[in-house]
């Protein structure tokens, strides 16, 4: 009875049947949970031959690939299901976003969904660095070098991070605990106050079309069989999906971590790449705090922007909604590779406006343009397609998140040495 009252915290009695429907979900909240439990069981064992000191480390992680029984395949589900659950969670957070299911009573809801996130992206950074080879020190690297432009706290959080004043054996030991005990108990936390939160506003939304009022008096199933049932499916389908790509896919591991030696070009890891790319055009202050900043409060500002109608379980708002997120996703994927374009090789080799500090003419200037231009687009939507408050906001969302896309993309596949635009293949043949 104790268990039943407690699973019954987290899970109703009964569920619209109309939310069921996997082609709402898509399963992805589910998806997430296989993937945290998956990382805590394979972390856990790779805790029994894993040491925490920059003289071993390497060493440790060798011998759990190459003596321990299937210690290669533990490393591959924990890496697969790492990389798995930052793909999972942002497609999660897009869908939450699209249906509507952030507004009214749930914003709650959207604004843990966004600590969780954070919490995804810390845990996948701060594991990151453990295997020390050559790939993890000198992206980590990269990656903390961009705290030096954050104001007034920029290297106090640096000099907090490396535990000094380079990267080095405290380093390697705060990131360990960040990773294994730091942030689990943070997921411990969060994770289950989130799903008690959506029990409390009812549950998933309940899907409904275009022009449809919302059904205050669904058709409800028992959760036992049919939520369970389906839940049960869809984990053991990811588990199946990671366990599979183990064992034909190897967890990277370069060599030995060298400081006096920088692979060129040095990268940051995939999750950051957009914000790496956004630091080569322009200037360091905007691209790593200015911008970031923005685009977080605007995130947690979300659910509080009044709407006068209620699009919750729509997806895209409405049909207009879904016409303006087709042509914002264009207009991005238009936009952004050209913008890369025009600035590596007309403003950047024309060294536009030299008399101007660098602070202004490659950061106040490019920022305050990049902005006019997104309310300048926000304005023309709602002038030809008389795009509600709710309609504007997604059509925005959209434009953005495809031009960090763009950027993740362009970061990964275009960049070479030196950190200069490239064909993909030309990164493996070493052409010019």
């Amino acid at each position: 009875m104790r268990t039943n009252n407690l699973i019954l915290h987290f899970r109703p009695r009964t569920v619209p049947e109309k939310a069921l429907r996997f082609t709402f979900t898509w399963g992805l909240g589910g998806t997430a949970v296989v993937l945290v439990l998956l990382l805590a069981t394979s972390g856990i064992l790779m805790k029994f031959v894993y040491q925490p000191v920059p003289d071993r480390a390497y060493a440790s992680v060798m011998a759990l690939q190459q003596e321990v029984r299937f210690g290669q395949f533990v490393r591959n589900v924990h890496h697969i299901s790492a990389n798995a659950l930052v793909i999972v969670v942002f497609l999660h957070m897009l869908r939450v976003f699209f249906s509507g299911a952030f507004l009214g009573r749930r914003k709650t809801s959207w604004i843990i969904g966004l600590v969780l996130f954070t919490l995804v992206l810390a845990a996948n950074f701060t594991g990151y660095l453990l295997p020390w080879d050559q790939l993890a020190y000198w992206a980590i690297t990269i990656s903390t070098g961009m705290l030096d432009y954050i104001p007034a706290a920029g290297r106090w959080l640096k000099a907090a991070a490396f535990g000094g004043p380079q990267i080095g054996a405290a380093t390697l030991q705060i990131f360990f605990a960040l990773h294994t005990a730091v942030i689990p108990l943070g997921l411990i936390i969060f994770l289950p106050y989130h799903f008690w939160r959506i029990r409390k506003t009812g549950g998933i939304i309940i899907p409904r079309r275009c022009n449809e009022p919302p059904d205050h008096s669904p058709v409800l199933v028992p959760v036992m069989p049919e939520l369970l049932l389906r839940e049960a499916v869809t984990a053991l389908v990811a588990v199946a999906a990671v366990l599979l790509l183990a064992v034909f896919i190897n967890a990277p591991l370069g060599p030995e971590a060298n400081p006096g030696m920088s692979p060129n070009p040095t990268k940051a890891p995939w999750y950051f790449a957009g914000l790496q790319e956004l630091l080569l055009h322009i200037h360091p202050l905007f691209a790593v705090f200015v911008i970031p900043l923005l685009a977080a409060l605007a995130l947690l500002v979300l659910p509080f922007i009044p709407s006068k109608t209620d699009t919750g379980g729509i997806w895209f708002r409405s049909r207009t909604g879904r016409r303006l997120a087709l042509i914002s996703a264009v207009a991005g994927g238009f936009a952004a590779p050209l913008l890369i374009l025009i600035d590596a090789f007309w403003i950047k080799p024309l060294n536009w406006l030299p008399e101007l500090a660098p602070l202004v003419r490659g950061g106040l200037m490019p920022t305050s343009a990049l902005l006019t231009a997104v309310a300048g687009y926000g304005w023309l939507l709602h002038r030809k397609f008389h795009a509600t408050r709710q309609e504007n906001i997604q059509a925005l969302f959209v434009l953005l998140t495809v031009g960090l896309l763009v950027l993740t993309v362009v970061n990964i596949w275009f960049r070479g040495p030196a950190m200069a635009l490239v064909w993909p293949w030309q990164i493996h043949t070493g052409a010019p």
